[in-house]
């Protein structure tokens, strides 16, 4: 039996076991901070998607562009200066409530949308946070930017009825505020393809996104053994779900499918090949050609007299992630020359 518990010989102790408790060295504890410090918006990119690594890096050189605009930084460093504010939490170090409250208001007065105005506030405020973490903008500097917020459903819909009262635009570039929904006879008309390499490759597009509803980067992302035509299925990654799914394809997009590999479909890799001006069908078609492509389609399915055309010259230099507004010089029917 174990012996029980004696506070006399407890007292009598050895003297090793009174010694003062065992403490973390704070040199070392130090070298962790400094570490951490160092490495704080290296920790945080490493978390994120490539997407909104894209987008935060987008929202930070418009950061920039405004700090340029005001004078807060030379205007021709403020290129530089965002590639900067992703990395380096030593750029954050004079940002402040004001500034910050500042871009907010300057968006609105270049008709930025007030959903993008809320998510560059976002990745701002977010940015600020980690330089506070690395030791670069102060508790109080940080509890100030906090304080500034974006704005709500009820009061962007009260701002953007001030703007468009004042002429002001309320969007920025070619998004629009609300998606377009095609009737049945306009999917029908978008699916009826040229008979070529690139009409047979854009047939099969249509039919995948209107029939199955894929999203453009999953099209991007297939590959040729995705597709089964004996069994009319298509098999992807959702990357949204992170789920691997199997669709049943619809009578057109099965029909399609079995046109352009039978004719045009590498043997494998990549389902959708890329394009070159003369129609010719190469290497492989990214997201980014597969919605700069959407224009085209919409005007074949137009008639040529109600297809609009619009020439423009390149106009005054644009802040990053902003079009440059074209000089439009006529509106003419299809086919003719600008």
């Amino acid at each position: 039996m174990p012996a029980a518990y004696d506070p006399d010989e407890a007292s009598r102790a050895a003297p090793e076991a009174l010694a003062p408790p065992l403490t973390i060295d704070p040199r070392a504890a130090a070298a962790a901070d400094a570490a951490s410090v160092a490495t704080v918006f290296d920790e945080y990119r490493s978390r994120l998607d490539p997407d909104t690594l894209r987008r935060q890096e987008a929202d930070l050189a418009l950061f920039a562009f405004f700090l340029g605009q005001v004078q807060a930084i030379p205007p021709a460093q403020a290129p530089a200066f965002g590639a900067r504010l992703a990395y380096d939490p030593h750029a954050w170090a004079n940002v402040t409530h004001g500034l910050v409250s500042a871009f907010l208001r300057w968006q609105l007065q270049e008709g930025y949308a007030i959903g993008s105005i809320n998510v560059r506030l976002a990745t701002v405020r977010r940015h600020c946070t980690l330089a506070h973490a690395a030791g670069v903008l102060s508790a109080d500097a940080l509890a100030l930017i906090r304080t500034v917020r974006g704005y709500s459903g009820r009061q962007a819909r009260a701002i953007d009825a001030q703007r468009r009262r004042a002429a002001t635009p309320t969007r920025v570039g070619a998004k629009k505020p609300a998606p377009i929904v095609l009737t049945p006879a306009q999917v029908r008309a978008l699916k009826q393809q040229p008979d070529t390499p690139q009409g047979r490759r854009d047939a099969l597009i249509i039919c995948l996104l209107a029939d199955l509803g894929l999203r453009v980067g999953e099209l991007a992302s297939l590959e040729v053994g995705a597709l089964d035509p004996a069994r009319g299925t298509l098999t992807f990654y959702r990357e949204k779900v992170h789920a691997t799914q199997t669709h049943q394809l619809s009578r057109d997009a099965l029909e399609a499918a079995r046109v352009y590999l039978a004719a045009d479909a590498l043997p494998s890799g990549p389902l959708l090949r890329g394009s070159r001006k003369n129609g010719e069908l190469w290497g492989a078609m990214s997201a980014r050609a597969i919605r700069s492509a959407w224009p085209s389609w919409a005007s074949a399915s137009a008639s040529p007299a109600s297809r609009p055309t619009t020439c423009a010259t390149p106009g005054p230099p644009a802040p990053p992630g902003r079009r440059a507004t074209p000089s439009p010089c006529a509106t003419r029917a299809a086919g003719a020359a600008c």
